[in-house]
């Protein structure tokens, strides 16, 4: 019988199909249950065998590189288990102070520390000190010395005036430090040496940004956790504030507790607290021996520590019982608790209801202005009863009486109006009086320096820009939380400070009796004191009081408040002052406080170039020889080209001794010669025709080293007519209202005189130059 041969395929068998039907039924359980007891069986290894241990399961344990090393390729005389085993180290206590792993820096395992000191000043006093200390604390770092096993090294302390730190670089993330070393950057560790103040400064605006970046929801709550740590020094007076409790060292009290927050509780030394007056040197050095030796403890260990006091425990943080949530609950000021509070001065505040109270009983008799009350709607967590806790702020002077500012303001000569205005006489007036000479304002747009009241509804500012003249003393804000005066109050008072002033120049020699006569009728108002007067609330109903009796504006903005210049009615002529061409530069220049300054600033040009026909605008820029001037001409032809102003005013800086705010750098230096902003207005000039645009060198005044730029509208016959017909501007108003639409082309006045023209010089021939010592110069 023959045998019958046919293929056959071992995984057709009815045994494979029955195993390959059974994996496919339960292949999932199969997995699961192998990957579980897997990881059961590492947990267990984990828990019951030593680590050294497990490196002979390197698939399991992922052993450093070196101890890998070690055990593929032991010593020739040493058996392999002697490579593995080590003793073992002491089980480390909870709260002992813990070593942590170094990051590898430059393959050499180098730590390098950099120290950061920030302070505020007013006066300059607290920089000084600031100054000293940095120099002291180098030499205190350098006497720390790393012992056995440790490397590690300090860099020279750096110390940053807060009026000119970028807070978006060093307190929205701990800034990047690169060293000389190839390897990672340097880590970074704060100190803050702060006086604090019953008026607004520069601690108020960083309160306010390091408040906003902890709630704002685009960031982590503590986004300064990468600092090695942080402590706080503040300089108080106890005069006034005899207590913590009635506001002794407030600010500085406020600046360490947000810095708790941000940093993740990284506090490193207790708050430390001195009055200059009595014992803060003392307490100062104090604080010092302490953060000198907790930096060491840093750099040697890596760590602030577990429970050690001042490592920013929430005990230690003054809010441990704060909630960090925010229902959004937003409550009316007819809904606020009447329940009167204490303020940091001491004494009780009335109720909420009662600041109108307060205000009216201010004011003169028969005024009845209604103010805004300045109420914050935001809420910060809960109280004990669930309910959400509400933030009032307390509606407070600008400038009250007896403070650092109002003092330092009357010193230079100004008078304070209400609470927050101010008004000066200014040299120009003075000079007009005598007949030796007038503002660049009379040449070019036929004002009467002696008929001009310089002055402000507003001595608060948005910016420290470096060439300001004021010295850096009047209050800086990015909003307005202060009482608001009446207008009526602010422009009788404004008058009168003018016409008080004006009196005293009487008996100085040289005045002429005519001029006197005339400057006993102010026919001109400059809005350009000092502050941003725009930011005043019922800054139209003081330009209307202006106008109603005849006196023409000018008014300054500094580009940083769009939404009020848009508000803003009509002005005889409106400025925006041009410090800088580029975002950066004029960061370095005007100092803003706004954190979206330059978003601010282009919009300011786009309102003025929509209202270019209905009012007279002027770009205003102020050259600063190292700052401004060098390779910027075609930077501020884009500038002109966006905005398209009537006119372009280009000045040189004036050096007034010390014309920075905290001694920002400015000196003789920076000041231009007359001919090098001559070089800078032609180059300007070429740059606009390059571009197309009709402007032309209409005027100068050589005296104030100002050059005027005016668009072709303001040229008729071949002549140019800058001047303003004051008398016209006034029947326009009358006529079609303060938003009325006429153009400036209607206000136009004669023909501007030979003598101020573009090369001509543009003194007044009806005066007479003078030396510094009054003598006669001969032209």
């Amino acid at each position: 019988m023959a045998l019958e041969i046919t293929n056959w395929n071992p995984l057709t068998g009815p045994l494979v199909q029955d195993v390959i039907q059974l994996w496919h039924s339960y292949r999932i359980p199969i997995l699961l249950v192998t990957f579980t007891t897997l990881m059961l069986l590492r947990a267990y290894l984990h828990t019951t065998t030593d680590k050294q241990d497990l490196l002979l399961f390197p698939t399991l344990y992922n052993a450093p590189e070196e101890k890998k090393t070690s055990i593929q390729a032991p010593k020739n005389d040493a058996p392999a288990a002697q490579t593995v085993a080590k003793p073992k180290e002491p089980r480390r206590i909870k709260g002992e102070l813990g070593r942590k792993s170094s990051p590898d820096r430059n393959g050499s395992g180098l730590r390098e520390i950099q120290v950061y000191i920030f302070f505020s000043s007013l006066t300059g006093n607290t920089e000084k000190i600031a100054r000293e200390y940095g120099g002291r604390l180098e030499q205190s770092l350098k006497a720390i010395v790393p012992r056995d096993g440790e490397t590690f090294a300090f860099l020279a302390p750096q110390v940053f005036d807060l009026a000119e730190a970028d807070y978006d670089e060093y307190f929205i993330s701990p800034p990047t430090v690169q060293t000389q070393n190839i390897g990672t950057p340097a880590e970074v560790f704060y100190l803050f040496l702060l006086p604090s103040y019953n008026i607004d400064t520069i601690n108020d605006n960083l309160l306010e940004h390091l408040k906003e970046t902890h709630h704002d929801f685009r960031i982590d709550t503590a986004p300064l956790s990468g600092l090695l740590g942080y402590s706080v020094f503040g300089f108080g007076s106890r005069e006034g504030w005899p207590t913590e409790e009635e506001g002794f060292c407030c600010q500085a009290t406020e600046v360490d507790k947000w810095m708790a927050k941000l940093t993740g509780r990284k506090r490193a030394f207790p708050l430390g607290m001195g009055d200059l007056k009595e014992d803060g040197m003392k307490r100062l050095g104090e604080w010092d021996e302490g953060v000198v030796d907790v930096i060491g403890l840093l750099a040697r260990t890596g760590s602030l520590g577990e429970g050690v006091a001042g490592s920013g425990a929430p005990s230690e943080s003054d809010d441990e019982a704060e909630a960090e949530d925010d229902d959004g609950e937003v409550v009316f000021d007819d809904e606020l608790p009447t329940k009167t509070a204490k303020s940091k001065k001491g004494g009780d505040l009335g109720d909420v209801e009662d600041l109108g109270r307060i205000m009216q009983d201010s004011r003169p008799d028969g005024v009845d202005v209604k103010v805004p009350i300045a109420v914050d709607f935001t809420t910060y967590g809960k109280d004990g009863k669930g309910r959400a806790k509400t933030t009032t702020v307390t509606v407070k002077e600008m400038v009250p009486k007896n403070s650092p500012t109002y003092n330092s303001l009357t010193k230079q000569g100004y008078q304070i109006v209400g609470s927050h205005s101010g008004v000066k006489i200014c040299r120009w007036t003075k000079s007009a009086l005598r007949g030796r000479g007038s503002c660049y304002k009379f040449s070019f747009y036929g004002i009467n320096s002696h008929q001009c009241m310089e002055t402000t509804p507003s001595l608060s500012c948005s910016n420290k820009c470096v060439f300001c003249w004021r010295h850096g003393t009047n209050p800086v804000g990015t909003s307005w939380r202060w009482v608001v005066d009446p207008p009526d109050l602010i422009f009788s008072g404004v008058k009168e400070g003018h016409y008080k002033k004006i009196k005293m120049m009487r008996g100085v020699p040289g005045v002429r009796a005519e001029r006197f006569a005339e400057a006993m009728r102010i026919r001109h108002c400059a809005l350009s004191l000092v502050g941003e007067p725009i930011f005043y609330p019922h800054i139209n109903e003081f330009l209307r009081m202006l106008h109603a009796e005849r006196i023409s504006s000018f008014l300054v903005c500094n580009a940083q408040h769009p939404d009020q210049l848009a508000a803003l009615q009509h002005v005889t002529q409106l400025y925006v002052s041009i410090d800088a061409s580029n975002r950066e530069s004029l960061r370095k220049i005007d100092r803003p406080l706004h954190r979206d300054f330059w978003e601010r600033f282009q919009r300011c040009l786009d309102i003025l170039r929509e209202r270019r026909f209905r009012q007279r605008t002027v770009f205003r820029l102020t050259l600063v020889k190292g700052f401004n001037i060098e390779d910027e001409a075609e930077g501020y032809a884009d500038l002109v080209e966006k905005g398209l102003p009537c006119f372009v005013e280009i000045k040189g800086v004036t050096y007034c001794g010390t014309s920075t705010s905290s001694s920002a750098g400015l000196t003789m230096g920076n000041v231009p010669f007359y001919h090098e902003v001559c070089d800078f207005v032609t180059a300007l000039n070429a740059a606009l025709e390059r571009r197309g645009l009709r402007y032309g060198i209409a005027a100068e005044h050589a005296h104030s080293c100002c050059i005027l730029i005016a668009s072709e509208r303001f040229r008729v016959d071949g002549k140019w007519h800058t001047l303003i017909d004051y008398e016209k501007f006034f029947e326009l108003l009358e006529e079609k209202g303060p938003d009325g639409d006429f153009s400036p082309e209607d206000y136009m006045g004669a023909a501007t005189p030979e003598w101020a023209t573009w090369g001509n010089g543009g003194f007044d021939p009806r005066d007479q130059r003078v030396d510094r010592k009054g003598r006669a110069i001969e032209i």
